[in-house]
């Protein structure tokens, strides 16, 4: 498969239209649980999975719905899953973190670091039923803290095991930043276990696309692993409901529950000294500024955005045709889903 921009925004698009679609039936009520949405990653997802082909596998975490989307799954099987009902993908057990499909050889886990080990299983499997297929896996910058993830990289450089192990760094641990719980450099670290590490915009489609294409030519040859490094920005935070961004959005209404104890606890007698409850105060403030800076406020950093924009000025006509042809399928896909579980 040669690289088509066109092609690769309407996939984009598709898992982002998707995504939403399923966040309007979370805030609805619909879905229960955490939902830890993939938009930010459709860049990375579309570069690497529609480059994969029937024999080959994919290892994801919790954030798998996009690639289970372009990897083939019925987007209504996915969606019932995630309804709870008993036609889902997986008998409407598992929500939206567990899933798996064996017809298309994915599985995804709620597990930080378990996409390593099921990777390089997947990979070492293939070496003796399917040769010339590989395995990718992905997951978050958080994972690389996971002693799984760090054994299954040694054990695929050790053994040359035909892995992609594809990095989501956000740059956040859930609402902690990641440079103050991980040591190091990432790209030393990976090199230091003998793995080929290549950094790539994660918002570049294009970019990673062709960081993959040449990740997955060496790992069929025989070549052994590779790790991209791809950057992003989880748009709606770690889940759905991020209190930075509920703080932001909506600042009269999520800041008064807020404000209110915290002037009490500050004016009140005794207690903490003044000078400690101040410090308390100024943490929260520089909480708030962090969140007026977010990245996820500017639109350069929504990769949509960024592969639409070449499009629209080269033909516009084509573009609102392919983005309502689109939007046209996820909506007939929604609507099937919840129908059929009336």
């Amino acid at each position: 498969m040669r690289l088509d921009r066109w092609n690769l925004y309407a996939l984009m698009l598709k898992c982002r239209l998707f995504e939403e679609a399923v966040a309007r039936l979370w805030d609805e009520g619909l879905i229960s649980g955490e939902m830890h949405l993939g938009t930010g990653e459709e860049a990375i997802i579309a570069g690497v999975v529609p480059q994969l082909r029937a024999e080959d596998a994919l290892a994801l975490d919790h954030r798998g719905t996009a690639a289970m989307l372009l990897r083939g799954v019925d987007p209504v099987l996915l969606l019932r899953e995630m309804l709870g009902r008993p036609d889902g993908l997986c008998g409407g057990r598992g929500g939206h973190m567990p899933l798996f499909s064996k017809e298309h050889l994915a599985a995804s886990s709620g597990l930080v670091g378990a996409e390593g080990p099921a990777a390089a299983g997947f990979a070492l499997a293939a070496r003796y039923l399917r040769p010339g297929a590989v395995a990718v896996a992905f997951f978050g910058d958080g994972a690389m803290n996971q002693g799984m993830l760090l054994e299954s990289l040694n054990l695929a450089a050790v053994w040359q095991l035909p892995v992609l192990f594809v990095c989501k760094d956000d740059g956040w641990a859930i609402t902690t930043p990641s440079h103050a719980v991980t040591a190091g450099e990432m790209g030393e670290r990976v090199r230091g276990l003998g793995v080929p590490y290549v950094p790539v915009d994660g918002l570049d489609v294009a970019a990673v696309w062709r960081a993959a294409e040449a990740a997955l030519v060496r790992a069929r040859e025989g070549g052994g692993p590779t790790f991209i490094h791809a950057r992003c920005v989880h748009l709606e935070g770690h889940f759905l409901g991020f209190p930075l961004l509920r703080m932001l959005r909506h600042p009269l209404k999520e800041m008064v529950p807020i404000t209110g104890p915290l002037v009490r606890a500050l004016l009140r007698r005794g207690g903490a000294p003044f000078g400690e409850r101040m410090a308390g105060v100024r943490q929260v403030v520089a909480v708030l500024l962090a969140a007026w800076r977010d990245p996820r406020q500017s639109k350069v950093n929504d990769p949509l955005y960024r592969a639409r924009v070449p499009l629209s000025a080269a033909d516009p006509e084509r573009l609102q045709a392919l983005e309502s042809r689109v939007a046209r399928e996820v909506a007939e896909s929604v609507a099937a889903a919840v129908e059929e579980g009336d």
